[in-house]
């Protein structure tokens, strides 16, 4: 018994220990939670391995952010988009501010996924057993970058559209599926009202879908194989030192076996690397 079990318990503690016990008892949430939340993480774990929690929180951000602009958001080319955008800013309450968090979000959120996936590939996280947690990362940036690019057309103003046509016309003139990709994101050949309704659906429900999908993944890779340990640590020095004597006495024992080699003492080349050390 632990000290919070000691004591009587109220009536909405009770009910809410009950409810708990009943839906675990069906389907093992307090297992599934304590596997995700607590688990032993490296010594020298620092603020720079929360960059990627960093990066999910703003993407929340961004997710609650959009659903509120979404209520007031018009995706219609004949003004009433742009007409929509000075509505929310200038007339309901909190608007402005909902905006400009959902702005600057997209390019904090960015800034974010870059610095994390640039900390993954200084410290050597993605090799070894954390391939597929780097490529899903990988495509997590990708995609952060495709959502950034469809919601700056959704303003409807000048700048907004000949960026727009700018990015599209790049994507088009690739090779081969070039012409095919920039027909989907146009919605056709030319830039047109179905063009708006194409990057605000895909923007909306495609995208978000995408990251939530590998965010998921990302983040059960990540707990499975747990969180890589600096390149400072004492720890992960000397298993690289072990793996890499363990590899040069089977390179000594390949070559012994090898016909007409020289059998140099087996204690020669360990004894020079520990002296080098």
């Amino acid at each position: 018994m632990t000290t919070k079990d000691i004591g009587p318990k109220n009536p909405v503690q009770k009910g809410a220990d009950a409810t708990i016990d009943f839906v675990d008892e069906r389907s093992g949430v307090k297992t599934g939670t304590r596997w995700f939340l607590f688990r032993n993480i490296p010594e020298g774990t620092s603020w720079f391995q929360t960059l990627g929690f960093t990066a999910m929180v703003v993407f929340g951000m961004q997710a609650i952010t959009g659903i509120i602009l979404a209520m007031y958001y018009v995706p219609d080319t004949q003004g009433g988009a742009y007409k929509s955008i000075e509505y929310i800013t200038n007339e309901v309450t909190w608007g402005w501010l909902v905006r400009g968090m959902h702005k600057w979000g997209a390019s904090v959120m960015i800034i974010v996924v870059f610095l994390h996936m640039a900390r993954v590939f200084i410290w050597g996280a993605y090799k070894y057993p954390r391939e597929l947690t780097w490529v899903t990362g990988a495509m997590l940036l990708l995609l952060t970058m495709f959502m950034g690019l469809t919601g700056y057309l959704l303003v409807w103003d000048q700048k907004a559209y000949w960026a727009t046509v700018v990015a599209v016309n790049i994507f088009a003139s690739a090779p081969i599926l070039g012409p095919y990709i920039g027909d989907i994101l146009r919605a056709g050949p030319e830039f047109g009202p179905a063009t708006l309704s194409r990057f605000y659906s895909i923007h909306m429900l495609v995208i978000p879908g995408a990251i939530a999908t590998f965010i998921g993944l990302h983040l059960y890779f990540i707990v499975r194989l747990g969180i890589s340990e600096p390149p400072w640590s004492k720890r992960r020095l000397r298993i690289e030192r072990d793996e890499e004597d363990a590899r040069r006495a089977a390179a000594r024992e390949k070559a012994k076996a090898l016909p007409g080699s020289v059998n140099y003492p087996a204690s020669w080349p360990v004894e020079a690397e520990e002296a080098t050390r």
